[in-house]
């Protein structure tokens, strides 16, 4: 098997130097000067050209057809690799200089080439596939074929299906868990279930299909071996399975998260090449997906497989979907999970992705009001608030310590205060005002005593908090800042918020006061 895998590997990569190559001499065939000028001026670049397309389609795994199972499989890495090979081509003509060379000769190339190998694809995979079906002959259909010829006993064909129907009525053994997914992952799932247990459902699929077309009120757990990065609608499937279980009922299933996703990339190539490697894959699969302009087309290409998503906004769509997390395990590349159901889902149909939230927050009369923020914090973490607190103690200033959900440009947004920008229209609506009781989640909200609760809704929360005019550290601390604001406030508003804004104002230009 590993011997035929090489040698369609070779063959690819052969018939991939011969497109480039017939690619070439086309666009040098078209030139109306002469061959003997164009070939001997154009060769030597033309070598090192070559050389630079294998090296990219190599290291991103082109020709390994083996791995490829779908037709996006195979498209999607010659798209990235000739965006790659097309960045770096422009790259070294402007670096170096070499404006010579024929625009129509080198880019030309490149995109007949581009062409050539999408349509040899197109071509290898309806092939592969009509091939399949060709050796693909079920037995008893066969069977049926024999018995009308004669060659089997009346009654043949009928006692072949029962004994196949009676060989499907053992529960899903430890052999074949092991196999799907290996020995710690079996070890993991039966930390928690017994896989034999004729009540566990232990399934390997991303369509909610397979899910929905349980019985109700049949199983007590589901284990799913898929990952949850190729599932076309993750919180479609997450609801087909919480409609499936009991309240109490596990789930257990995995994810290959960013962090996981970066690592590998990280090791599996070299430096630099993996730095601009991820570079891509990073605007590819983590950009797109939440820009409007490029969603679409993100979806178009991937048809939601192998998408990416975080550690955070894994778990969020868990408890937006009705579960709570009861254990995590980094097991290989993958990381799984064991969620328990504990109420219906949530149903959301406007979480917030994209790169401006409306976040939940207590108004002004108890009344809930939507601060708009720039994202910081991966997909779905606003259902993570009640989980972290568990999980996560507060650091100095009231801010949860070590909170995964806050991503790498969030915590710069913060430091720099670009995420806090988009309130400035609730400052103009009347939601808040300049200075003012920071606007709290609900969550947060239900940490304070109850003597400030009653007074923070009798005011409006401000852009501006109390927080930096006394840099309070403990959520103690914070509360007895904003208690003595109030009282202030309440006596004289406009002189009590004219001198905190000052305040806050020295110590974030002067003292470097900053958002975690």
């Amino acid at each position: 098997m590993a011997k035929q895998s090489f040698r369609r590997t070779l063959i690819y990569l052969l018939i991939d130097i011969l497109i480039v190559a017939v690619s070439f001499l086309f666009f040098i065939w078209l030139k109306p000067a002469s061959k003997r000028i164009y070939l001997p001026t154009y060769f030597p670049p033309f070598v090192f050209f070559l050389f630079l397309w294998l090296a990219v389609s190599l290291a991103i795994d082109k020709y390994r057809l083996h791995k490829k199972q779908t037709l996006r499989d195979l498209l999607f890495p010659i798209m990235a690799g000739d965006f790659i090979i097309f960045s770096a081509t422009i790259f070294l003509i402007v670096f170096f200089q070499q404006f010579q060379y024929s625009r129509m000769i080198v880019f030309g190339t490149m995109g007949l080439a581009f062409l050539l190998e999408v349509f040899f694809s197109y071509v290898y995979y309806y092939n592969r596939n009509l091939s399949r079906d060709a050796e693909h002959f079920d037995e008893f259909a066969q069977a049926r074929i024999n018995a009308r010829a004669g060659l089997l006993e009346p009654g043949e064909v009928e006692k072949m299906l029962a004994e196949r129907k009676a060989a499907e009525l053992p529960p899903i053994n430890q052999e074949l868990i092991i196999r799907e997914s290996g020995e710690e992952a079996l070890q993991f799932i039966e930390k928690h279930i017994e896989a034999e247990y004729r009540r566990n459902l232990v399934i390997s699929t991303t369509t909610p299909f397979n899910i929905q077309s349980q019985h109700e009120g049949v199983f007590e757990a589901i284990v799913n071996l898929r990952c949850i990065n190729d599932f076309k609608r993750v919180n479609k499937f997450f609801e087909a399975v919480n409609s499936r279980i009991p309240v109490y009922g596990l789930y257990i299933n995995c994810a290959i998260t960013n962090e996981i996703r970066k690592q590998r990339i990280m090791r599996k190539y070299p430096p630099v090449l993996n730095g601009i490697y991820y570079f891509f894959h990073y605007v590819f699969m983590r950009i797109f997906p939440k820009l409007p302009v490029t969603k679409r087309f993100y979806f178009w290409i991937t048809n939601g497989y192998n998408r990416a998503i975080s550690k955070a906004e894994t778990f969020g769509r868990l408890y937006s979907c009705g579960f709570e997390l009861v254990e995590e395990q980094q097991i290989g590349d993958r990381l799984y999970f064991v969620a328990r159901k504990i109420q219906e889902p949530a149903f959301d149909y406007h979480p917030t992705y994209g790169p401006l939230v409306r976040l939940k927050r207590v108004g002004k009369n108890g009344k809930t009001i939507y601060v708009y923020k720039m994202r910081t914090m991966h997909p779905y973490s606003e259902y993570l608030q009640d989980y972290v607190y568990k999980t996560s103690s507060l650091q100095d200033g009231g801010k949860f310590r070590s909170d995964f959900r806050v991503s790498t440009v969030g915590r710069i947004m913060r430091k720099l205060w670009i995420d806090e920008l988009p309130m400035l229209v609730n400052m103009l609506r009347g939601d808040l005002k300049l200075v003012g009781i920071r606007p709290l989640s609900f969550q947060y909200f239900e940490l304070y005593n109850e003597d400030l609760k009653v007074k923070r809704i009798k005011t409006r929360p401000g852009l501006i908090p109390p927080f930096y005019a006394d840099m309070p550290k403990t959520l103690e601390e914070i509360q007895a800042s904003e208690d003595t604001y109030l009282d202030a406030y309440f006596k004289s508003p406009f002189l009590t918020d004219w001198k905190y804004f000052w305040k806050a104002l020295y110590n974030i230009v002067i003292r470097k006061a900053r958002s975690n």
